[in-house]
């Protein structure tokens, strides 16, 4: 009851009587664990109610100081809980008092991790981690400016204490945890300082480079170095190397002050010494493989191979580290380091000794140097002669031990093949690969075998007699390994292998379509492996052809299942997914059941609105090319209602999307088209006769309305009638109005096809004796002349006029060897590009008939009166296309 009621005080004259008793209790090791538990958490929360100054009851100075002093005077704490309570109370102190208050509190610390006590050490430790980590958090400029004044100002001394002590700590050393994750605390201050604070970090630029590279390249970190702290004190180094902030523009005389004071404290640090041994140390020590990674190599190379591809492992692994400030440090001093490297090259060339390990480990190390280094040596290496003279021989090596050194070649050659290699090598190459996947060697699998059929230097011809061994044992590959990242690059490169042949893969590609099924359902939860399978099987498509229907039993499962929204794994499959499904339609021979109920996934996809939408109206779009019949009088009332819902919410270019769906469904079926998107028509009516602002919107517009106005004459005459009624005018007031806005904002329209379409649209308003239409005959008469200039070619030998869009029959393009064969859906937008007025009809044959037909009903007289409304110019230029006529 007496504790309870202790605890229950906090207020008035005796809250600093009751902090003080708080310490005393919490300080007391004979007493209850619990009180005393009770007891510390007490004072750490009443740290925030009355430590500062204008807090209500607030503490005194002197009790304050008296608190400060008894929580630093023993770092001797039994009960683990207790001592991080302890250590995160101390750091609430610190974060208000520290270093003006109580400037002792770090010395203080220091000299208690020194003492050769384990629970001491451990306690003061600790307590200086929490200490650190709530200082290097305060946010304010005005405290964070003192955190780095006060604290960074000793911050090498201290980390040089620390790494002292750790010789006296054994790594079995409970206190050993703590002290490594403090001093990397201590580095991850300094990493984020420079990042936040460049300019800042300046003073700190020598002394950061000094304390890192001694203790990274110098005989000053042996036996008190560790790797996280490696790993830091490289960032440091790469970070400085490479901060813009610190480089100066190609004219100095532009760089700010700070800039060029940061660059010269730069290039006076690293001298042509400093950088040859930073550059000798990171390959002969540091590149080097250990025991541990060899033993890992031969026991599980794809394992070993997963571990050095990792994401962003160059962050905190070690190996990863090193490679990464090589290639910083190299590409910024290129030109001091490039004879250093070559000269470790030099004294490599020709085999060596399987009995040599440590020679074979060396040359393994600078082999790694120069593939990193690529770019950079490109004038400096003689690659070809290097491949044909020294690297192909050493892949022929078959000697157990040279297993390292043939995974390091194989890895140097990808490096270098989209770098520097002759195009006249590739066969050799080819040859290489082949005879290693034949020995079902795994080194393989360090060499991007994607690289050389995945560049501008790719020939076909030179790739093909190898094609058949080289996907069969891909293959064979894909089945032995294990790792799912190894699958997923083998089947990267089966689908470059795809991609690049093309319909010359279909007769290899049997195996893979049987065996991918099982796959796909070994890999339910390996989402990023599906990914993969998913490409492969685009690519798969893409190389079939129509031929692909096969595979429907298996991939429109597949596609179901990735563009469901409902379905979980959808957010990791999706974008493949679509782009699978767009394929799959693209290359279709013709519709199935099993394809038009997929589309029952749309809807959802389209509520999304997300970057995926441009895809979903390709896909839209590959329907009704396919089979507009079917699909719309399946499909059309829901997407009519999704597009009326989209219209209002999309930008203008999301609208132009969802408009040229209309406009290939109205130009793919002109009868049912227009009965299906019905409700979107009077939309686009609306906009044209109020003028709408974005060019690239009106110009869809037009094009829509074109394709109703020239295919369906009674369905627009309806629709006109309809919004007569919604705008309360005549119809033929409004039909005038709607040609005034169409001929003004012609300009708008900048595709070929569509201007003719306008040009053919109007025109069909003729002839007539109708006076609005009469009224507005000058303006249609300017756009078919504006649309003659558009499609009308002359023939130099004859001097007569043709229209270049006119397409009289179906030819089969020549396909060469870059070019990709024409899809089924290519075939089927030429098939229906023959049935389209805008390449069947010409348009100065269009033309003549229609002023003839007007003037056979207006008579010669009325004609002419006609004609004079239209300026001279352009009847001499209507005049010269009709030549002939």
């Amino acid at each position: 009851m007496e504790t309870r009621l202790l605890f229950a005080k906090g207020e008035g004259e005796g809250v600093g009587w009751t902090r003080s008793l708080g310490l005393n209790i919490f300080t007391n090791h004979s007493l209850d664990i619990n009180v005393r538990w009770l007891a510390v958490l007490y004072f750490k929360n009443g740290i925030d109610r009355y430590w500062r100054r204008v807090a209500p009851h607030a503490l005194s100075e002197e009790e304050k100081s008296t608190l400060r002093a008894g929580l630093i005077t023993n770092f001797n704490e039994p009960i683990n809980q207790i001592a991080t309570q302890i250590a995160v109370l101390i750091a609430k102190v610190a974060r208000l008092d520290c270093p003006r208050q109580w400037p002792e509190l770090i010395p203080t610390l220091i000299e208690s991790v020194k003492v050769q006590d384990d629970l001491r050490q451990h306690r003061a430790l600790l307590t200086f981690y929490h200490v650190t980590k709530t200082l290097a958090s305060k946010c304010l400029a005005a405290d964070r400016k003192l955190f780095y004044d006060g604290f960074l100002h000793g911050i090498f001394e201290r980390l040089k204490q620390f790494l002292e002590c750790s010789r006296s700590i054994g790594t079995d050393n409970v206190c050993r945890e703590r002290l490594e994750k403090t001093i990397i605390l201590f580095t991850k201050v300094l990493l984020d300082f420079l990042d936040q604070h460049p300019f800042s970090f300046t003073p700190l630029i020598q002394r950061s480079l000094e304390f890192s590279v001694s203790y990274v390249f110098t005989e000053v970190g042996e036996g008190v170095t560790f790797e996280r702290f490696i790993v830091q004190c490289m960032n440091l180094i790469k970070m400085i190397v490479k901060n813009y902030a610190y480089k100066p523009s190609k004219n100095f005389e532009d760089s700010s002050p700070e800039t060029l004071e940061a660059h010269k404290i730069k290039m006076a640090f690293f001298t042509y010494p400093t950088l040859t041994e930073i550059c000798r140390r990171l390959v002969s020590h540091y590149f080097l493989l250990t025991e541990e990674e060899l033993t890992m190599w031969e026991e599980d190379p794809e394992g070993f191979t997963v571990e050095e591809t990792g994401g962003d492992s160059w962050k905190y692994s070690l190996r990863p580290c090193t490679e990464v400030l090589f290639i910083d440090i190299f590409h910024e001093y290129n030109q001091t380091l490039t004879p250093v490297l070559l000269e470790m090259m030099q004294t490599l060339q020709g085999p060596t000794n399987v009995e040599d390990m440590n020679a074979l480990l060396i040359k393994d190390a600078v082999y790694n140097a120069v593939g990193l280094a690529a770019f950079e040596l490109f004038d400096s290496v003689d690659f070809d002669q290097w491949f044909k003279n020294q690297l192909l021989p050493e892949l022929q090596v078959v000697h157990n031990r040279y297993k390292p050194l043939r995974r390091r070649v194989i890895w140097l050659i990808g490096q270098w093949i989209s770098v520097k290699f002759k195009s006249d090598l590739r066969p050799m190459l080819y040859e290489a690969i082949c005879n290693l996947l034949q020995d079902q060697d795994l080194v393989v699998l360090f060499f991007n075998c994607s690289s050389p059929v995945d560049d501008f230097e790719f020939r076909t011809d030179q790739f093909l007699p190898y094609l058949e061994t080289m996907f069969t044992l891909l293959f064979q590959l894909l089945q032995q390994v294990t790792e799912c990242d190894t699958k997923m690059h083998v089947l990267h490169v089966l689908s470059c292998v795809i991609e690049r042949v093309n319909v010359q893969i279909r007769p290899y590609v049997g195996c893979l379509v049987q065996y991918l099924p099982l796959l796909w359902k070994q890999s339910e939860e390996h989402n990023m492996l599906r990914c993969a399978i998913l490409t492969t099987l685009i690519h798969l498509v893409q190389g079939l052809g129509a031929d692909s229907k096969n595979l429907y039993p298996f991939l429109l499962p597949v596609i179901q299942l990735s563009t469901d929204v409902s379905q979980p794994p959808h957010v990791y499959l999706l974008e493949d997914g679509l782009e699978l499904w767009l394929v799959t339609l693209e290359n279709s021979p013709c519709i199935t059941p099993e394809l038009l109920r997929i589309f029952q996934n749309m809807s959802p996809l389209l509520e999304l609105s997300s970057e995926n939408l441009r895809t979903c109206f390709k896909i839209i779009n590959g329907y009704i090319f396919l089979s507009s019949t079917e699909f719309l009088q399946t499909y059309a009332v829901g997407l009519c209602q999704s597009f009326c819902e989209l219209l209002e919410e999309i930008t203008s270019e999301g609208q132009v999307q969802v408009l040229k769906v209309v406009e290939n469904a109205l130009k793919v079926n002109p009868v049912l088209g227009p009965q299906m998107f019905q409700p979107i028509l009077p939309c686009v009516f609306t906009g044209i006769i109020e003028g709408e602002r974005y060019p690239v919107v009106m110009s869809t517009y037009l094009g829509v309305m074109g394709r109703v106005l020239l295919q369906n004459t009674s369905f627009f005459s309806s629709l006109l009638n309809e919004m007569a009624r919604t705008f309360n005018q005549e119809m033929d007031q409004l039909l005038g109005n709607m040609i005034e806005m169409w001929v003004d904002r012609m300009d708008n329209i900048t595709q070929p096809e569509r201007r003719k379409l306008s040009a053919l649209a109007l025109l069909s308003l003729l002839p007539s004796d109708n006076s609005v239409i009469q009224d507005k005959f000058c303006g249609i008469i300017n756009i078919s002349v504006e649309g003659l200039h558009d499609v009308m070619t002359e023939d130099p030998e004859t001097g007569t006029y043709k229209d270049c869009m006119l397409m009289s029959h179906l030819e089969e393009p020549k396909v060469t060897e870059d070019e990709e064969p024409p899809t089924e859906q290519d075939k089927r937008k030429k098939m229906l590009a023959l049935k389209d007025p805008v390449h069947t009809v010409s348009l100065q044959q269009f033309i003549y008939e229609k002023l003839k037909a007007q003037q056979e009903l207006l008579g010669e007289q009325g004609f002419q009166s006609l004609m004079e409304t239209v300026d001279t110019e352009i009847v001499t230029q209507l005049q010269e296309f009709l030549q002939g006529f």
